[in-house]
């Protein structure tokens, strides 16, 4: 039989998994009678656990929001579950400022793994292998990360302290319509309603965040996620890429996605549908143009350069280099 003890951490256990329980549910659970199940209440009470009555018809007892997390009861798959899930989020930089914070928690929930558990995660961390290298990306501070992801779900306006890429800082109020992960990053999409253009911020610039008073409408359209990579294609960098390829949608997609460039997708006739070639108008905008010819050749489709003039030349000297090192014996 269990001892009062072990019952008093199942009873933990249950209030954890979320909702109100009825005491004759937990006394069933439990195996033991209605009163007693009031008595192991008040020793979690005592320990400082937030539990709640609540009364009517539905009433029982549920946890309460409390000012430190109360202990956790995880099973087995649980705690592989989470440990697994700080790996991969600080292996792709999804993590907030204090990297410390997810090798902490990990070390946490270790220390009190039964030995086979821990013998088991060992064992799968020694096997697994990523295709990526570790990320030293920088992170959001968890502070700003909250008060816009409270923004974002409030639908009010938030004044935000950002950095942007040359170093300049500046003040400025942001309509936040979603918080988007990307590549490692934390970007926050949504309207700057001074200038009246929608913008998307790296999370990690932004040193404050504060809620302000009034509410907006979010638009109707892309979702938050779409906006930002179709931004990535759109943003101001020194060169504008315009081409002209003959493919399908999905041929030009497999090495230029959406972030990276824009495609011009006509409406197919009806003799005609997206997996038929025809020209297509591809942009983009880059920063540096030496990338482009390889990916122009990894397409393997024919394109026709619009500009810039500085493309055309950089194309012809790679197949130039490509010819000659081909004919080598």
């Amino acid at each position: 039989m269990p001892r009062p003890t072990g019952r008093v951490l199942t009873l933990l256990e249950l209030l954890q998994s979320g909702g109100t329980r009825t005491v004759a549910e937990l006394a069933d659970r439990l195996g033991v009678e209605g009163r007693t199940v009031r008595r192991y209440v008040g020793q979690l009470i005592d320990l400082d656990v937030p539990v709640e009555s609540v009364r009517g018809r539905y009433g029982g007892y549920r946890l309460a929001p409390g000012y430190r997390l109360p202990p956790l009861m995880l099973s087995d798959d649980e705690a592989l579950a989470v440990l697994l899930g700080l790996v991969a989020g600080r292996r792709a930089g999804l993590t907030t400022t204090q990297h410390t914070a997810s090798e902490t928690a990990s070390a946490k929930i270790r220390r009190v793994l039964p030995k086979h558990i821990a013998r088991r995660l060992d064992t799968l961390l020694e096997a697994l292998a990523f295709t990526d290298q570790p990320g030293e990306l920088a992170s959001p501070e968890a502070g700003v990360l909250l008060a816009i992801a409270d923004a974002v779900r409030h639908r009010r306006p938030v004044s935000i302290r950002y950095t942007d890429r040359d170093g300049r800082r500046s003040e400025r109020t942001l309509h936040a319509y979603g918080i988007v992960a990307h590549a490692g990053r934390w970007y926050v999409t949504g309207k700057d309603p001074d200038l009246g253009e929608d913008r998307t911020f790296r999370l990690d610039r932004i040193a404050d965040a504060r809620t302000l008073p009034g509410s907006f409408e979010a638009p109707v359209g892309p979702d938050p996620a779409q906006r930002v990579v179709s931004g990535f294609a759109t943003a101001e960098y020194r060169h504008e890429v315009i081409l002209r390829v003959y493919g399908t949608v999905a041929q030009i997609r497999a090495h230029l996605p959406a972030s990276v460039a824009s495609v011009e997708e006509h409406a197919p006739t009806a003799d005609e549908d997206r997996a038929t070639e025809r020209w297509l108008r591809v942009e983009l905008r880059a920063e540096r143009l030496d990338w482009v010819p390889p990916t122009l050749a990894s397409l393997d489709r024919p394109f026709v350069i619009e500009r810039p003039d500085e493309l055309r030349d950089l194309v012809i000297a790679l197949a130039d280099r490509l010819a000659s090192y081909a004919r080598q014996a």
